[in-house]
């Protein structure tokens, strides 16, 4: 790779374009879009890379988007952003602060997608030059929050002839500068479970007259769990926690029937995939003990994000070399669940996490209200994501291919 002349326009490109990319982020940030519904973040997106002469693609639910940047000679490597925001109300007192009640960007997506349109449009100027030994394709992808945005990519092609591809997670518990890198699994599987129970109901005072329905979904809500971790090997963390829970309506009066609803969680692949079969087994056991019937709708989310070990390295030498040496540190898988898992199942490549934290700030938390970043940390996921995907297609190039393009 061409070395310090690269960082050299890095440099350059993000003088003069980096202002722009944090505003760019904060109108994303004021105007969030739930999955499946980022329309004018689609649009807003399409018309940057239009003005930059590239020709985006938007997929045919009308939220997302694929945009090739360069040829179609030499190797194909493919750079994913999330684009939805979440159902969460913004509780920051900032100047772009959402303004749709109910939503924000409340886990970095337009962090995210702002990093990779600051990279596309990079590499768009490389491409001009004839510097670009390959073609990069930008995956702007819908719904990452509701299982179904990436295989909608996939779908319409978006990993079709790619070698490999990548993408960066804000990490709020990383300093700004940083890359946390990990080879192998660096999240979880993560499903939705529905518990829905049904007996007959009556009076407080007489539970025995009746299957005492809210007792029995209490035991389901404890027992299921505690059972799950004495019949499973420990070592996979598979996990059930449930968020939302509701029966009845008064006092005095044993319901009907009642609903639960939770996540479970896995760090193995072999015991995400026994999950269902389990849970519905140990279900069946505790409501049978209480006389009551229960049904459970097992929802399949994602599997674990596995980092390909050569995508990872090709991650912390682009890193090092973007971002100053130490910038790649190692990072811990968590049991967060990721669809970018789904990419992974088919191509190599690796996810890692973009510090977003001021050093010796404030540590916030994805999925909550007051979320914010570092806006510097935008620049760096441009750094880390064009010297990354220059990195990848220089690694698969072969040599003539490399002295065409030097001379």
């Amino acid at each position: 790779m061409r070395g310090r002349e690269l960082l050299g326009e890095l440099d350059a490109f993000l003088t003069e374009t980096e202002r722009d990319l944090v505003a760019f982020r904060r109108d994303l940030h004021m105007h969030p879009e739930l999955a499946f519904a980022e329309y004018r973040t689609t649009q807003k997106i399409a018309e940057r890379l239009t003005a930059a002469g590239l020709t985006p693609s938007v997929l045919p639910r009308g939220t997302g988007l694929i945009c090739d940047v360069g040829s179609g000679d030499g190797p194909t490597v493919a750079l994913r952003a999330d684009i939805d925001a979440l159902p969460l109300q913004d509780e920051k007192d900032v100047s772009y602060r959402s303004t749709v009640p109910g939503v924000c960007h409340a886990c970095g997506h337009d962090v995210h997608t702002t990093a990779l349109l600051g990279t596309g449009l990079f590499l768009a100027q490389q491409a001009a030059a004839g510097l670009l030994p390959g073609r990069v394709r930008l995956l702007f992808q819908p719904a990452e929050e509701l299982p179904g945005g990436a295989l909608e990519v996939m779908a319409h092609g978006g990993i079709s002839g790619v070698d490999r591809v990548f993408a960066l997670h804000c990490d709020p518990r990383v300093d700004v500068g940083q890359l946390g890198i990990r080879s192998g699994p660096i999240t979880a599987a993560c499903d939705r479970v529905v518990v829905r129970v049904s007996g007959p109901g009556g009076h407080t005072s007489r539970p025995h007259l009746t299957a005492d329905l809210v007792f029995a979904l209490a035991k389901i809500l404890t027992e299921l769990p505690a059972a799950l971790s004495r019949r499973v090997d420990p070592r996979s963390s598979l996990s059930l926690v449930w968020g939302r829970v509701e029966a009845g309506s008064a006092a005095n009066a044993i319901p009907n029937d009642g609903i639960a609803e939770g996540t479970i969680r896995c760090l193995d692949e072999e015991a995400w995939h026994a999950a269902p079969d389990l849970i519905k087994s140990l279900l069946e056991s505790v409501a049978s003990a209480y006389g009551i019937e229960a049904a459970m709708e097992y929802t399949r989310g994602v599997p674990p994000v596995v980092n390909d070990e050569v995508s990872v390295e090709m991650l912390g030498e682009a890193a090092e070399r973007a971002l100053g040496a130490g910038s790649a540190v190692p990072t811990p898988q968590s049991l967060g669940g990721e669809d970018f898992a789904w990419y992974l199942e088919s191509v190599p490549g690796a996810l890692a996490r973009l510090g977003t934290r001021t050093p010796g700030g404030l540590t916030y938390d994805i999925h909550q209200g007051s979320f914010d970043v570092d806006e510097r940390s935008i620049a760096m996921g441009v750094r880390v994501m064009a010297t990354t995907a220059l990195t990848a297609l220089w690694e698969v190039t072969p040599l003539d291919a490399v002295s065409t393009v030097v001379a």
